[in-house]
């Protein structure tokens, strides 16, 4: 479904569905993940982790662990101190009085969660170093933990004494403090909702793994890591580790996946780097699926209140959200970040004229968080969508319609959101409408009627979720204002062979997102080649030693948009060459289908090929013109992007033992205008499951001492394929006129919106049973006493 015309004019292949070319190397173990490399002499790395939330350490005896057979050293905290010119890094401090404590790779006499680092046993196998961290042995003061964000806040236990305060900072968005207030107290309907959005554990195929090979000569040094961010991790190791930045190379191989939990530096990376220079072999660790659980980070973790003051017929006047943010027990890289990326959404794409937003972030005992697959925008859509649908009760019209009434005018586009930013552009009746089309809205709501007027005990229920993500990160200029420690742009660079076989080299490092296949058709849509002729180099700084790398569906719209602009000035000067060629002037070729041709000339023509070939044998070249078909591109962007979409879930709960099944899903996202509409769809599925995940099962439990009770897959509810519903997908296009592609992203969009879908339809499937609301995960147990709590039992 088209809704807006395209504008970029393409040759075919751009917008046309096609295969992954990266794919049958994934699926059949040609490509290489971490544990495949062959790094003959290697040592391994074990972490003994602390087992208690909070403690100081009195003593470790590692005396048993150094006579276990082939084990080389151990190392404490104090061994290691003195080898690291900097903690971890956090490079975004939100505000210049942000409190953040030493985060060091190794604890260094306190453990401030379940899975800090105490101590490191080097050994010559994985199984060996395992057994030598059997014979550590730790004496530990166990202090009280913070677990709650309730208890941080209070301060009755502060978890870093030298901060003096768990809270890490306080952030106000409020443009119009005394208009938001006179919204209130002005206004027909006051809606105040609070909802929490609980931890949730990532969970990629592949658990994180670390390498680092020394050179033996010349101070040389490979790290290898399963990260999303190489070139991000090159600057940050080479500061924490004292490794001279160019002395450095990071290498991420094939990467089994990261929503976001590989956006990081990790302790592993800097301690396989400084272990490697010690003892001049190769260092390597691999996590371990129950490791991963407490070592790397977690999502979400947030308490949100929001309020909306409406009129009487239910138009917004004014969202106000105030949050409380769990940290964990450190700011890992970009933690501190992660609320502010929600901030400018709380009011999701409704035309709101005033709005308020202010976040506490606190200390707990607990796994560090950072940014999980949408960062900060799920946070934000489920506040709003959910008090949308309460607003529409309150006023007495459907969901649908309260939607319909507040969505921003189509005419009001570039928009000037009331949190500052500019909307590019949208279209949001078309998609809401569509997606009501294919889940067949009337009749559903007819059923569900028909159910209830005969007693059911099975209970339908219909749950829209309306969003506005803000993706392509991003200006760098707006970074800054952000106080984010790195800009926005990102590199390409394109070069056409002497045999006409195109090589692109890009900065934005995939981990599933099908980078080599959407690469690939920019660039042979444009020069007229077939994408099998193009090859995409990432993933290794010492190729691409220019890049930001891949989050926040930024690759696309930023990444993408520099590989098209560097195959323009390849092209421009390709054009130079076949007009000498021609005798013709540049300004009358045209490129189609791989030949250059003179317009209004038949027969007057050269393939680019030839024109490769010249550029080559440089034997007949404009003076002054160097010898290559080379182009490289820095694209900072002028804006974010702003996809959009509607999803509607449909449910159906038993009544006597809670189970929630999803029926039917709809889904109509906007992403611009798409370049593989299969890589769009497959973004897509797997997103809207990672977000019904979040609203059924998965949840990251904690007891009262902040021991984690879902370590494994067998306790933590991942869906898997078993889980899934065939789905319903659709879409409009909008293009973006932020870049030249006219596209969006679309990677978190699925996360983002079918969380609140789906919660809003397990609450509209039991409303008329007395329930108002349902905690996340909506799982059998917590549904079940959630009506009897509701009938007047006990919950």
């Amino acid at each position: 479904m088209t809704v807006t015309d395209d504008t970029v004019t393409t040759s075919g292949i751009i917008g046309q569905p096609r295969l992954r070319k990266e794919d049958p190397a994934l699926l059949t173990g040609e490509a290489k993940f971490m544990d495949d490399l062959a790094l003959p002499g290697a040592l391994w790395v074990h972490c003994v982790r602390s087992p208690h939330a909070h403690a100081t350490i009195v003593s470790i005896d590692t005396s048993a662990a150094l006579a276990t057979e082939g084990v080389e050293a151990v190392y404490t905290g104090a061994d290691l101190a003195d080898l690291w010119e900097a903690p971890l890094p956090c490079a975004w401090p939100v505000t210049d009085d942000m409190k953040s404590p030493d985060y060091w790779p190794v604890a260094q006499g306190k453990v401030c969660h379940v899975g800090d680092i105490v101590a490191v046993v080097v050994a010559s196998s994985r199984y060996t170093s395992a057994d030598g961290a059997e014979g550590v042995v730790v004496d530990y003061e166990v202090l009280p933990a913070v677990i709650s964000i309730e208890d941080a806040v209070t301060d009755e236990v502060v978890i870093h004494e030298g901060l003096g305060s768990n809270v890490s900072y306080e952030w106000p968005l409020i443009p119009d403090p005394e208009g938001v207030e006179a919204a209130f107290a002005n206004a027909t309907h006051h809606i105040t909702e609070t909802y929490v959005h609980q931890r949730l554990i990532p969970a990629p195929m592949e658990p994180r793994g670390v390498a680092a090979v020394p050179s033996p000569h010349n101070g040389d040094m490979i790290l290898y890591s399963s990260t999303q961010i190489p070139h991000i991790l090159k600057v940050m190791a080479a500061l924490t580790a004292g490794i001279p930045e160019h002395k450095l190379r990071v290498i991420a191989p094939a990467v089994g996946g990261g929503f976001g939990c590989k956006l990081g530096v990790y302790p592993e990376e800097i301690i396989c780097l400084t272990l490697a220079l010690r003892h001049g072999v190769p260092i390597r660790w691999t996590e371990g699926r129950t490791e991963a659980a407490t070592a790397t980070i977690q999502g979400r973790a947030q308490r949100q209140t929001i309020e909306l003051a409406a009129d009487e017929n239910g138009k917004l006047l004014a969202v106000r959200a105030t949050l409380l943010a769990d940290m964990g027990a450190y700011l890992q890289l970009i933690t501190p970040g992660v609320p502010l990326l929600g901030a400018f959404l709380f009011h999701g794409l409704y035309d709101v004229p005033l709005y308020s937003f202010t976040c506490k972030s606190v200390f707990t005992n607990l796994t560090p968080t950072d940014a999980y697959r949408g960062a900060g925008r799920p946070e934000a859509t489920y506040a709003i969508e959910r008090a949308m649908d309460v607003l529409a009760l309150e006023v007495g019209v459907g969901p649908d319609e309260i939607r319909s009434l507040n969505f921003i005018p189509t005419e009001k586009f570039p928009y000037d959101s009331p949190a500052g930013l500019v909307f590019d552009s949208g279209d949001y009746q078309p998609a809401l409408d569509r997606a009501k089309e294919l889940i067949n809205w009337e009749d559903r709501r007819a059923e569900q009627a028909e159910r209830r007027a005969t007693g059911s005990k099975t209970h339908l229920g219909l749950g829209i979720s309306t969003y506005v993500e803000m993706c392509g990160l991003a200006p760098s200029r707006v970074l800054a204002s952000l106080n984010y420690g790195a800009g926005g742009w990102e590199s390409a660079t394109v070069r056409i062979l002497p045999t006409c076989k195109v090589q692109v080299v890009t900065g934005a490092t995939p981990h599933g997102q099908g980078h080599e296949t959407a690469w690939s058709m920019i660039v042979a849509d444009r020069l007229g080649v077939d994408p099998d002729d193009v090859e995409v180099l990432h993933s290794d700084t010492a190729i691409s030693p220019l890049g930001l790398d891949t989050y926040g569906s930024r690759s696309l719209s930023v990444g993408g948009t520099a590989i098209w602009m560097a195959t323009e000035k390849v092209v421009e000067k390709a054009s130079l060459i076949a007009a000498h060629m021609l005798e013709a002037n540049a300004d009358d070729l045209e490129l189609a289908n791989g030949v250059f041709s003179v317009k209004g000339t038949p027969g007057a023509e050269v393939p680019l090929a030839g024109v490769a070939f010249a550029a080559f044998t440089a034997h007949d070249l404009p003076d002054g013109l160097e010898p290559n078909l080379q182009a490289e591109v820095t694209w900072d962007p002028p804006n974010f992007t702003f996809p959009f979409g509607a999803h509607i879930a449909l449910v159906e709960i038993d009544e006597e033992t809670g189970e929630v099944e999803i029926i039917d899903y709809a889904a109509v996202d906007d992403c611009g205008n798409q370049i593989n509409p299969m890589i769009v769809e497959g973004q897509v599925h797997g997103g809207i499951v990672q977000g019904i995940g979040q609203a059924l099962w998965e949840e990251a439990v904690y007891d009262e001492d902040g021991q984690c009770r879902s370590t494994n897959l067998g306790d933590y509810l991942v869906p898997s394929a078993a889980e899934t519903i065939d789905m319903k997908l659709d879409h409009t296009v909008t293009p973006s006129p932020t870049n030249p592609l006219g596209v969006k992203g679309i990677g978190e969009a699925g996360t983002i919106a079918s969380t609140p879908a789906v919660m809003n339809a397990v609450v509209d499937a039991l409303r008329h049973l007395g329930v108002t609301e349902m905690a996340m995960p909506a799982s059998p147990m917590r549904v079940r006493r959630t009506i009897e709590a509701a009938q007047g039992g006990v919950s």
